[in-house]
């Protein structure tokens, strides 16, 4: 019978241990009752003071991978702080939460979760092959922070810390402006501004330019791949 190599186990062991803290300390937080929408979560975080930092990140951290819309907390976020500590928190719960996701797809339930990816993403193997930091920065800029992509990049070949930096750099842009400019995109409530669509609408093209751009390069790699290949004798 295989046994499991003791790095293996140890790094699923410890997946499990952070898990089960961070969820103790979201319990001993009372924020599970607390996400159903930004403002709710603005108000309790308030309420916290500075405890309401660390909260902010133990939840984002523990109930995102499993579930609960990342918009929420970076939607809530500028609600409560200026937009400096807002993107630093965001990013900060971003990133813990993608990290538990990749690793619990990697060492906890790889095969379920395999079985379980869309052929949408599926098709990013061959990407993931060729260039596996830029795909990750590419599909973090573009999709930001989906469940099922932590899982992806979990049961994929990508290393570890290509996963981090990939993600880490493409998650910049899209926090920077939900933090900056999240004053003006939401209001107390946590509704969109009517005068925010614009601002929105230029978000959807930039990105509809840069799926575009992406498109129109990897075809163009391909091509001047496959010119070299019948030059080959």
């Amino acid at each position: 019978m295989r046994t499991t190599p003791r790095p293996l186990l140890a790094a699923r062991v410890g997946v499990v241990v952070l898990v089960l803290i961070i969820l103790a300390g979201a319990w001993y937080f009372g924020l599970f009752e607390q996400v159903a929408e930004p403002k709710i979560l603005a108000r309790r975080l308030v309420e916290m003071g500075a405890w309401g930092y660390l909260a902010f990140v133990l939840a984002y951290a523990v109930l995102q991978p499993f579930g609960v819309p990342g918009t929420i907390f970076i939607m809530a976020a500028p609600l409560i702080w200026s937009w400096q500590t807002a993107f630093v928190l965001s990013m900060i719960g971003t990133m813990f939460a993608s990290i538990i996701g990749f690793s619990f797809a990697r060492f906890l339930a790889r095969d379920w979760v395999s079985a379980r990816i869309p052929a949408r993403l599926r098709a990013y193997d061959e990407a993931l092959a060729r260039d596996a930091f830029m795909t990750v920065v590419f599909l973090r800029l573009i999709l930001w922070m989906p469940q099922v992509l932590h899982y992806f990049f979990g049961v994929s070949k990508v290393g570890f810390w290509t996963h981090f930096w990939g993600s880490l750099i493409g998650y910049v842009p899209p926090l920077l402006f939900v933090s900056y400019l999240g004053g003006e995109i939401f209001d107390a409530s946590g509704s969109v501004r009517p005068q925010a669509w614009p601002i929105l609408g230029g978000l959807v093209l930039g990105s509809i330019v840069v799926i575009a751009l992406k498109r129109v390069l990897g075809a163009r790699r391909r091509t001047a791949s496959d010119h070299v290949g019948e030059q080959d004798p």
